[in-house]
């Protein structure tokens, strides 16, 4: 049985490779940009779903992330190719049930014109539609978003950002791939919808002083211009986009967030906080 992992750019990617090859497993990385990963990896271009055929050859299972452009396209050849079950990185604000109550659907319907939900919804729909078994992981804020703050830290001792009181509860990558790895190699995962969450609450302004007992000197917190967060925002990913994130900072701020206990159900372990995760890329903080 191989695995495909798509994305081997990305943390969660390159953890999950890693745990299931310590497990045993015979896995294949993936990526838009073989020669850019940090994992020896294949071609394989989500924007270009005719560039996987190679990469599926003897595949059972896909972990596969949610890129906008060529979803439907992949999965088509997935299929095709004899794919038995696909385990979707999705994202927490992707959710949604029959079950809901009025207010939940509210709320679900302002999150269906949020690009960020949209996304992720389309790719979740894409997939549950094609007929494979499937696992949707839905992570919250990903710890390893705020490595966008380690040059500030490492220049100057200091994070930027407008929200210094905007709460989240990020996930350590090595949690959603560990609850990944168990989805793609244990049975009994498919269907299943797993929302993951760090285990505490925490603002930009303590994930700021916990960055600095990781690297054993203070960080500073300044706080950001709006515009100026915004462009930079847009240097990586759509405006529109870049607006959904902006959103939902503004939303967090004196927030305290919701937490989920799924990656200890799932793994057994608990999942890791902010405070371990921010001792594990020390390094990537102090260059």
């Amino acid at each position: 049985m191989t695995i495909l992992i798509t994305g081997a750019r990305g943390h969660v990617a390159r953890s999950l490779v890693q745990q299931l090859r310590a497990a045993g497993a015979e896995v294949r990385a993936a990526s838009r940009d073989p020669a850019a990963s940090a994992l020896p990896a294949v071609l394989c271009d989500l924007a270009d779903p005719d560039s996987a055929g190679p990469a599926l050859a003897g595949v059972t299972k896909v972990f596969l992330y949610a890129e906008p452009r060529g979803v439907d396209g992949f999965v088509e050849r997935a299929v095709a190719a004899g794919v038995e079950h696909v385990v979707l990185l999705s994202a927490l604000l992707g959710g949604g049930t029959e079950e809901e109550d009025a207010i939940a659907r509210v709320q679900r319907k302002a999150e269906e014109e949020d690009a960020i939900a949209r996304m992720h919804r389309e790719a979740e729909a894409v997939v549950a539609g094609s007929g494979v078994a499937w696992t949707f992981v839905r992570p919250g804020a990903f710890a390893t978003n705020t490595l966008s703050w380690a040059a500030s830290v490492r220049a100057e001792g200091v994070v930027r950002d407008p929200f210094p009181d905007a709460h989240s509860a990020p996930v350590h990558e090595a949690d959603i791939a560990a609850v990944a790895a168990r989805a793609l190699t244990e049975p009994g995962h498919e269907g299943a919808v797993y929302e993951l969450t760090g285990p505490e609450s925490v603002t930009r302004r303590r994930q700021a002083e916990l960055i600095g007992e990781a690297i054993g000197r203070p960080v500073g917190f300044v706080v950001q211009d709006l515009a100026e967060h915004r462009e930079e925002l847009s240097r990586w990913t759509s405006p529109e986009v870049a607006d959904s994130v902006i959103r939902h900072s503004q939303d967090a701020v004196g927030r305290p967030a919701a937490t989920t206990d799924t990656v200890e159900k799932v793994t057994g372990e608990p999942a890791r906080a902010y405070g371990r995760w921010a001792r594990d890329h020390a390094a990537d903080f102090t260059g």
